[in-house]
């Protein structure tokens, strides 16, 4: 798998942030982004079934720019 690093979190810093990456085969959307807090996974819970190995990751709205070129780059392809 050849995954391509698209950007992450720009007020990270040097710290582990959400970040965005496109795996360049099936061009699948990677992210890494903060575990939801239990209240939220129990509302995303009442809409769909999370299966134990499944998440509910939150991406910051800041990082809406990153995920609209990942959508770009992947549509392109």
């Amino acid at each position: 798998m050849a995954l391509r690093f698209v950007g992450k979190d720009p007020e990270s810093g040097d710290h582990g942030s959400p970040a965005v990456w496109i795996d360049e085969s099936t061009k699948d959307l990677l992210f890494q982004g903060w575990k939801a807090d239990d209240q939220t996974r129990r509302d995303c819970a009442a809409d769909v079934s999370q299966p134990d190995h499944e998440a509910v990751i939150r991406v910051p709205k800041r990082m809406i720019p990153l995920l609209r070129e990942a959508l770009d780059v992947a549509e392109l392809e």
